[in-house]
């Protein structure tokens, strides 16, 4: 699936990895992904996505972006926003596709390799223009949850599908091995507050 003589760039969808590896039981360890990326082949960029809350002085997210912005990772975030529907109930949106999807394009010239973690069928559009480019793409999510946390459009349109619940042993963490203070969940309060197409387990 890899040659140690490619350029690869990863690119992370925040929320959809963290519900990925949280139904299968483990937290991703970064500085082991991103070390094991680079064992892979040449890492010209690994780049982490997620939307976050403006109105907080202090998100439980903070010191994961803190940490991975000094360590090897391009951060991108904006702002939730929110807003009332026609119910009256407070709904938040804070999807980050177009972002990742542009930077994707955009960096797709300078690398034969492209790895997307993220299960979201809307991305299956961005891999089908990467491919008439010329790239490889990997989609790395999971299938062995129940519903499957990837889109059956997504893993059939990539080149590889790479299934996370094999990566624990090479770039997981027990959740109980978290920092204490990092032991809240990052997941909003679930319900119908929240836009059910976005997602915002990361926060």
């Amino acid at each position: 699936m890899f040659d140690p003589r490619e350029k690869i760039a990863v690119f992370i969808d925040g929320a959809n990895l963290y519900a990925s590896s949280r139904s299968l039981g483990f937290d991703i360890d970064y500085r082991r992904l991103l070390a094991d990326f680079r064992a892979k082949g040449y890492l010209v960029r690994a780049s982490y996505y997620t939307a976050l809350a403006e109105d907080q002085e202090y998100s439980s997210i903070r010191p994961l972006i803190d940490w991975l912005d000094y360590n090897g990772y391009r951060i991108v975030t904006k702002p939730l926003k929110e807003f009332t529907d026609a119910q009256g109930r407070r709904k938040v949106k804070g999807n980050m596709d177009l972002e990742l999807a542009v930077d994707a394009m955009e960096l797709a010239e300078h690398v034969d390799h492209i790895v997307l973690f993220s299960g979201d069928g809307d991305f299956r559009c961005l891999v089908e223009a990467l491919q008439r480019k010329g790239k490889k793409v990997t989609v790395a999510s999971t299938m062995r949850t129940q519903p499957p946390m990837i889109s059956d459009d997504l893993r059939r349109q990539a080149d590889h599908f790479l299934e996370l619940s094999t990566l624990a042993e090479t770039v997981g963490r027990d959740p109980a091995q978290r920092p204490a203070r990092q032991q809240r969940d990052y997941a909003p309060p679930q319900g119908d507050a929240y836009e059910e197409d976005d997602e915002y387990e990361d926060l």
